[in-house]
């Protein structure tokens, strides 16, 4: 956790999104558009041309019919907008859809992570004074650490300790939120129930709230045009076997190997954290 400002989520990968999605179907609109407006523009200049060629009156100069050409580039964009739309999806994709939520957890985890360690390096004083209390021995020890708690402001701030705790509670809630959506986009079972669910509400899913729910322990997706709740449970129960709880217990297990817990004041401790002395040789392993 080098000074606590370490990075702790690889990238993720993103599908095509839903902005993408609906962008081809954009482009096919605009490309086809205009073409039909050329030969919108080009049917009334013929027309225009039958009745001077009927009437002896009305000619142009020899000169207009190139601006209702359909020139290649125009050709050539539509070309590229139908093959787009091959691929298109009408009702979106759950599994692009849990991919991006994951993505916006997890960024709003870093945030809260950045709030996190910027608070706890503003308190690495009471580090120091745990360790230095903890070291005092004989009476000349507990001597020095009251001299040094006398003439030293140690104290922690009633601000610093809120913020750290609201700190917790973000990091908390936006790494299951992430979990939980990414656990949804790798089972294509789940996958397959919401797209199936996008295609009877004829809707995209991507126009629909997609949420997790720690109350509900479940992943749910709430179709507007149906006032419906679709839920994929992530503790066992329901049809697509997803069981991703973890005790606190492995939680603080997976953490205390984790890099983010390994380079941290206090596992490495106040001096070495601080000032790179009195580091042990599996500090920072």
């Amino acid at each position: 956790m080098k000074k606590m400002a370490r990075k702790t989520v690889l990238p993720i990968l993103l599908a095509i999104c839903s902005g993408a999605q609906s962008s081809e179907l954009d482009t096919l609109i605009a490309t086809s558009s205009a073409i039909v407006d050329q030969i919108n523009s080009g049917i009334m200049f013929v027309g225009g041309n039958i009745n001077a060629a009927q009437t002896g009156m009305g000619i142009s100069a020899g000169q207009l019919s190139g601006n209702y050409y359909i020139s290649d580039e125009q050709v050539s964009a539509y070309g590229a907008a139908l093959t787009g739309m091959v691929n298109y999806m009408p009702y979106g994709s759950a599994e692009d859809y849990a991919n991006q939520q994951a993505q916006n957890e997890i960024d709003q985890m870093e945030s809260a992570i950045e709030d996190f360690t910027t608070v706890v390096v503003g308190m690495l004083s009471v580090l120091e004074v745990a360790e230095r209390a903890e070291g005092a021995v004989t009476p000349d020890d507990q001597a020095e650490v009251q001299q040094f708690v006398a003439n030293n402001d140690m104290s922690v701030s009633q601000e610093d300790a809120d913020q750290y705790n609201s700190s917790l509670d973000e990091i908390e809630q936006h790494a299951s939120a992430a979990g939980a959506f990414l656990a949804i986009a790798g089972s294509p079972e789940a996958i397959s129930f919401l797209d199936a669910g996008a295609k009877e509400n004829n809707t995209r899913i991507e126009d629909n709230a997609f949420t997790y729910s720690s109350a509900n322990q479940a992943v749910e997706l709430a179709w507007a045009s149906s006032d419906t709740v679709s839920s994929v449970y992530l503790n066992g129960t329901g049809n697509f076997g997803l069981d991703i709880y973890a005790s606190e217990a492995a939680i603080l297990a997976t953490g205390y190997d984790s890099q983010f817990f390994n380079t941290s004041p206090t596992a490495l401790g106040y001096n070495c954290f601080m000032y790179q002395i009195d580091c042990d040789e599996e500090d920072g392993k």
